[in-house]
């Protein structure tokens, strides 16, 4: 009867060669193995009957069997890829037994609960691969933090409180901290972060007959994540992929100098303004310019935040948890002394690394946060549940209670159903508790999960590939992202159709809303953070002009009124002010004259014009005729004006790489 291990070795060997590019050099590699292994294995057994030891069994080769055959396939795989493979199983099979002895918990200070109640072994961490010892003394290493360790199989809170442990969850990857604690224990797959990146496709919007549809409802957008991954692949010379580009977030990306209201009983300061269409001769475009009220940093309310955090191996790279962890540290230091901060985590469960601590104690969620690592799958379903539960332990009706989950949106482990997840966080809205994500990485990353969590969370959606991003997201605009001063934003615009023939709404696909939802107080639309900018752009075509819509048969442009001969359009605007559950209205005329813009509003409206074609273009162009790059670039760097972060200066640049970017 053959050994099991020699069986399972073969089997490796056999699965290995399958995959080399030579099958001469495989069978050479393979016959070579084999004969290096039971060459050490008779070596090992000899020693043993020498000195009177038992002959060690097969499966448990001895340190020198294992350096014998080590360098003898290091010296075949430099001839041979396939002998790189038989290397790779060899080791594996070597290793096995130990990556399947129990876990031991090597910190005190990590504490699992309900172990005894699930009867659940403890299992010992695997030794490392390299058999090294950790150098220096035990208590050179930072203590781990307190872990309370969680499963959860629905969403719905408990009275009783989280508790409990799935049996599946023994053997799933779970929290990173420090060395020596859990996320040793973790030897994270082979991860490959290429082509897997997830947006929601969407068309663009239709151009709509007046006399059909003369209205125009849509919720508002402050989002910017879209501007940041499209940077980031036009930096890596590529063209992202049309779904990736959203007009609006892109516009909205940048400040605008739009005049500030003067009180925060009405906290927008509205401004419409008309100007010729650079690609469509004879079109003109309507900008609508929504400005938010700024708060002070001594009246603006406190924070009670969760910092909820994916340590999962999909996050085992430096553009993600390494870079989570400063972006968190960024913010912490905009917090103020009475408001606090918990952190918890999740990968193959979700757990606390971090109870609701006072902002001022910065070392110890420094410290929390610099422990974390990353390994294993990701139950992120788990983690939002566990994070609001904290977000309500601390909850503060005076306060903004918000949860700010950082990932890069692979949910594939637990609670995965995105109408369930959407479904607990709008209820955890209506309770007070606002989510906020925060994107990382690219080649997995889930946009079009995190936008939807976002939008029913009434809270932003940013994506962070740079520190730079990160400082201008959590710094320069740590009030508009943290601090609400309006909900349920909506924006309806009436077409006249003595004046226009035909429209359409350039961006704010994925934010449409029915006419009838506008003064419906019951259906959700975006929130405006202090200081916030909002922008949006129609292109219409004047009555008389030719459009794109070819006119019926039967049709006849309806005649002028003297009532309303000079308005182009009536823009509407309604908000609730926080806390308040009945909307009120913000109503203005679009004059067909044009006047009262000053030359700084036209300015700024001629650089989210040329932000908007570049938009298009990313996106192929469909309505912009024969215009392209080079007319978005010379009508961005003529439009920059005052540029004091350089963020204006870089769409030149990013327009410039686009020109000769390579699509994916």
């Amino acid at each position: 009867m053959s050994d099991p291990q020699d069986d399972k070795l073969k089997q490796a060997l056999d699965q290995a060669a399958r995959t080399a590019p030579d099958p001469a050099a495989r069978e050479r590699a393979m016959a070579a193995a084999l004969a290096a292994f039971d060459a050490a294995q008779q070596e090992d057994a000899g020693a043993g009957q020498g000195n009177g030891d038992t002959a060690r069994p097969i499966s448990e080769p001895t340190e020198k069997g294992r350096r014998t055959m080590s360098q003898q396939i290091m010296k075949w795989s430099t001839s041979s890829i396939a002998a790189a493979s038989v290397l790779v199983a060899v080791t594996l099979v070597w290793h096995r037994q130990e990556q399947l002895e129990p876990m031991v918990i090597e910190s005190p200070e990590i504490l699992l609960e309900d172990l005894a109640d699930n009867e659940m072994p403890v299992r010992q961490a695997p030794k490392p691969l390299a058999e090294e010892k950790v150098q220096g003394p035990a208590t050179s290493a930072p203590a781990a933090p307190r872990v309370e360790r969680r499963a959860l199989s629905k969403l719905e809170p408990e009275s009783s409180g989280i508790r409990g442990m799935a049996a599946q969850e023994a053997d799933a990857a779970f929290i990173g901290v420090a060395p020596g604690g859990l996320a040793d224990s973790i030897a994270a797959p082979g991860y490959q972060d290429e082509g897997r990146d997830d947006f929601t496709h969407y068309q663009d919007n239709p151009v709509h007959r007046v006399t059909d549809e003369p209205v125009s409802t849509f919720s508002v957008d402050v989002d910017t994540a879209s501007y940041s991954f499209v940077r980031r692949q036009l930096n890596q010379g590529r063209l992202p992929q049309p779904d990736a580009v959203r007009v609006e977030e892109m516009i909205n990306y940048f400040d605008y100098a739009y005049p500030l209201p003067t009180s925060s009983k009405q906290p927008f300061a509205t401004h419409v303004q008309v100007l010729e269409s650079p690609w469509q001769p004879g079109n003109k475009l309507l900008h609508v310019g929504i400005q938010g009220y700024e708060l002070n940093r001594e009246t603006r309310p406190k924070t009670n935040l969760v910092f909820l955090l994916d340590v999962s191996g999909s996050m085992d790279s430096p553009d993600k948890l390494p870079l989570v962890k400063q972006s968190l540290t960024l913010l912490l230091d905009q917090l103020g002394q009475d408001d606090r901060v918990a952190i918890a985590v999740y990968a193959g469960a979700a757990g606390t690394v971090l109870p609701p601590t006072p902002a001022s104690d910065r070392q110890t969620i420094r410290s929390a946060l610099d422990k974390l690592q990353a390994g294993g799958s990701t139950a992120g379903g788990e983690g939002i549940r566990l994070a609001y539960q904290l977000a309500r332990e601390s909850f503060d009706k005076n306060a903004v209670n918000r949860v700010i989950l950082a990932t890069d949106g692979d949910f594939n482990v637990g609670i995965t159903d995105h109408d369930e997840l959407r479904g607990f966080v709008e209820r955890q809205r209506s309770e007070g508790i606002y989510l906020s994500v925060l994107g990382f990485g690219q080649g997995n990353y889930h946009d079009s999960l995190m936008q939807e969590l976002a939008q029913n969370g009434n809270g932003i959606a940013a994506y962070i590939d740079t520190f730079s991003e990160a400082r201008k997201v959590l710094v320069e605009e740590a009030t508009s992202a943290l601090f609400p001063i309006a909900n349920d934003v909506k924006i309806q615009v009436h077409f006249n159709p003595a004046t226009v023939s035909e429209y359409r709404l350039i961006g704010y696909e994925t934010r449409a809303l029915r006419r009838e939802d506008f003064s419906n107080d019951k259906v959700d639309a975006g929130d405006i953070g202090a200081g916030h900018s909002v922008t949006a752009i129609y292109e219409f075509t004047p009555a008389g002009a030719t459009g794109l819509l070819e006119p019926g048969r039967y049709e006849q442009p309806p005649a002028a009124t003297e009532q309303h001969a000079d308005e182009y359009a009536f823009v509407r605007l309604r908000y609730k002010l926080p806390g308040e559950s009945s909307s009120r209205l913000i109503e203005q005329p679009v004059a067909v004259s044009g006047a009262g813009a000053s030359e700084l509003l036209r300015r700024e409206a001629r650089f989210a014009t040329a932000v908007a074609g570049f938009a298009q273009l990313l996106r192929g162009g469909r309505f912009t005729g024969d215009w392209g790059y080079d007319e978005a670039l010379a009508l961005a760097q003529a439009n920059k004006g005052e540029d004091p972060f350089g963020y204006r200066t870089e769409l030149v640049q990013l327009i410039r790489k686009a020109m000769a970017a390579a699509p994916l």
